[in-house]
């Protein structure tokens, strides 16, 4: 075992920075970030500051970063989807070990080739599909594999992305588009993929899928919609979307209601209520979420066999209040339900009363963000690696599933082969 190691963080946005570095300072002298990489000054500056770094350990880029030599003994690699491979890559080579986040990359051929210099170079890549990580799903986990349900042959899923949070990541911010990012059933819902196939202890054979972006355009801008919140929209106050609502008043993610974390830490450095009504002034979150350059869906269903012949129905929508996860396992000798909003795993085994297992839910994914960073650092430190690590073998089963759903929806949802 060994008693340290560093880290490079490379990209320094909500994952890099508000994520996953507190989860590493909280480990002391076990872990030191020796190097970082991001573009906007006032995040690069901020955080060499707070890490006491130097001149030559901050880098604007990721390509800067690896263009040198070996900073540290594991790098975290937190930027948009498509640098992810091209800054993977050189990482490996250079001897680099990966905390990389999801996706790994929207190319099938640019995850193939990943893989390879992986297994060429002898490095680990761990990929952040942090829900394994939480206390509810490994709850789930170990009640599913004692026998609870008898043999998984159905899973119902669905992820309720939310109003707020389908209008600020997917028709306003980063991931709105897929020449930009990757597909949205890549991008927001890889976790769930990954997930329900460990839970059940399944592997994928076919895939379809349907849907569309079919209400966040300009034919359902209601009559006297601005282009932008604060531009005189005649529709202001009967729109849920609207951008002063979301950023500023809203209960659960206003500035004004004391949320000064995501989603408002992604409009200002340090929300407060000016810099978060400039930033709806002036940015692109304070877009009509009619008027926006956004082509991803905003809801799709996924329809999966399995190698078993068992199936996984899986449904993501826009269109729900709360951002949460609900999956039902329906066995041979009873049937499972976590709720993640309540907590709740309910478990029916045929004939008998009901058992109700609550698990309360924590901040940073429901903890898969504090866990994930724990196992990551127990790895570098010399431990074994538990058996839910998220490998990139591993991992990019949800990829495959993913883009061949994307192929099946673009074809109308004709069934695609996977084996």
């Amino acid at each position: 075992m060994k008693d340290s190691f560093t880290v490079a963080l490379i990209g320094l946005g909500n994952r890099g920075k508000d994520a996953y570095l507190p989860e590493f300072l909280k480990y002391g002298g076990k872990v030191r970030v020796t190097a970082i990489a991001e573009p906007v000054d006032e995040k690069r500056n901020e955080v060499a500051k707070l890490l006491g770094l130097a001149p030559e350990q901050c880098f604007r880029t990721g390509e800067e970063l690896l263009a040198g030599p070996r900073l540290a003994d594991a790098a975290v690699i937190a930027t948009m989807d498509r640098q992810h491979v091209p800054q993977a890559v050189p990482a490996l080579q250079k001897g680099y070990d990966l905390l990389l986040e999801k996706p790994v990359s929207p190319s099938l051929e640019e995850c193939d080739l990943l893989a390879r210099v992986a297994r060429e170079t002898g490095r680990r890549v761990v990929v952040c599909h942090v829900l394994r990580y939480t206390a509810f799903y490994k709850k789930v986990k170990e009640l599913l594999d004692g026998g609870a349900v008898g043999q998984v042959m159905t899973v119902q899923a669905i992820e309720n992305v939310g109003y707020w949070h389908q209008s600020h990541s997917f028709v306003r911010g980063n991931w709105r588009r897929t020449d930009e990012s990757s597909p949205m059933l890549l991008q927001k819902c890889c976790h769930d993929l990954d997930l329900y196939l460990w839970l059940a202890g399944k592997s994928a054979k076919r895939v379809s899928s349907f849907g569309s972006n079919s209400f966040f355009n300009a034919a359902h801008a209601p009559k006297g919609a601005a282009a932008r919140c604060l531009d005189g929209c005649a529709a202001k106050a009967d729109c849920p979307f609207d951008a002063e609502k979301i950023y500023l008043t809203n209960a659960a993610t206003g500035i004004d209601a004391g949320n000064d974390g995501w989603p408002c830490e992604v409009l200002a450095a340090h929300p407060a209520h000016d810099s978060v009504l400039d930033a709806i002034r002036t940015g692109p979150y304070g877009r009509c979420v009619f008027a926006c350059d956004n082509d991803v869906v905003d809801h799709q269903v996924v329809n999966v066999e399995m190698t078993d012949g068992s199936t996984f129905g899986f449904t993501m929508t826009g269109f729900t209040e709360h951002n949460t996860r609900f999956a039902r396992f329906l066995g041979t000798a009873g049937e499972l339900s976590a709720d993640l909003l309540s907590g709740d795993i309910t478990l029916t085994p045929f004939g008998k009363p009901a058992q109700v297992f609550h698990i309360d839910a924590a901040e940073g994914h429901s903890g898969g963000d504090a866990g994930l960073v724990k196992a990551f650092v127990e790895l570098m430190l010399g431990g074994e690696p538990g058996p839910g690590l998220t490998s990139l073998d591993v991992s990019l089963e949800s990829h495959r599933i993913a883009l061949a759903a994307e192929k099946s929806r673009l074809a109308g949802g004709a069934a695609v082969e996977l084996q």
